[in-house]
Parts: C-alpha cells; structure tokens; sequence
C-alpha cells in the first residue's frame, strides 16, 4: 500500500486505466450549486438529477448523513455523492458545515462499493471546501476507509 496519490489537476477527468469513481462530499439538505458540483455537473448531469431525487425522496430511502450514491456517469466512471456535511455555511453559521463522522461512514461504505467494481477513486480534498473541513482530519479517515482495504485513491488540486 502506498497511499494516496497526489496529483493537479480536476478531479472530474480521473487519470486512472479502468473502472473509476469520482467522490465528493454533498449536504443533508439538498442543496447543488457551488463548489467542486458545479465542475461535476458542467460533464455531466445525472449525479445532480439523482442527488436532487434521493433528497426529495428521502422519506423513502436512505438519504441522510454518511449515506453514498453511487451515479453511473459513462461505462466505466460514476459519481459518488457522499452526505457528509450538515446544513450549509451562511452569513449566521457558527462552525464548518462537515461531519467528520459522516464522511468515514461514507468511505466505508465507498470502498465496498469501489470493489465490488474493481474501482480506483477520484476526489477533491473532500470536506475541505464549502464544507469548512481540515485535510489533516480528512485524510486519514481516506487512508484508513479506503487505502488501507486495497483501493487505489488518487486526491487532486485543482489549480
């Protein structure tokens, strides 16, 4: 195991042979509209569609934090929403909206899924953006979920 791979560049074109999941950390309250989504949904828009019916369905799912949807985006690419931020950072937020409980759940659940699909995955620094999240907690949580259990991950910088 080496651990994660580092690399600039966006994380919606995954530099990786074969099955590949882009993952990214979304609200509990149904909300797509700024952040790393806006560059997922400029390539495609079935994981916005789909988020936004797992939100508005959610009294007959499993929609909640640390939940994971999986979006297949092209024969070998998908898109993981993973719920791991409450609410959204407004004018009167005190506190970052991330939910690190939440997002090691979702890994967890995400390295299931990746390999059962022989998948590499593909993000952002998650939980770092809107969600107001340190890396230096975040990463570990990806080493340990996702790393550690034989999955190649790769984190990108966009410059």
């Amino acid at each position: 195991m080496n651990g994660i791979r580092y690399l600039r560049g966006d994380a919606t074109s995954p530099q990786a042979k074969g099955a590949k999941v882009i993952a990214h950390v979304c609200n509990d309250l149904g909300g797509w509209g700024k952040g790393f989504v806006l560059a997922v949904s400029r390539r495609w828009p079935e994981p916005e569609a789909a988020y936004r019916r797992w939100h508005r369905e959610r009294a007959k799912n499993d929609f909640g934090l640390g939940a994971v949807q999986l979006v297949r985006v092209e024969p070998q690419v998908w898109v993981a929403n993973l719920v791991g931020q409450r609410g959204i950072r407004t004018g009167r937020s005190s506190g970052a909206p991330v939910r690190y409980g939440a997002i090691d759940t979702a890994l967890a659940t995400l390295a299931d899924r990746a390999l059962e699909l022989g998948a590499s995955v593909h993000m952002p620094r998650i939980g770092c953006g809107l969600a107001g999240g340190r890396w230096e907690l975040v990463e570990p949580l990806v080493t340990a979920r996702l790393v550690e259990r034989g999955v190649s991950v790769t984190v990108y910088d966009y410059d």
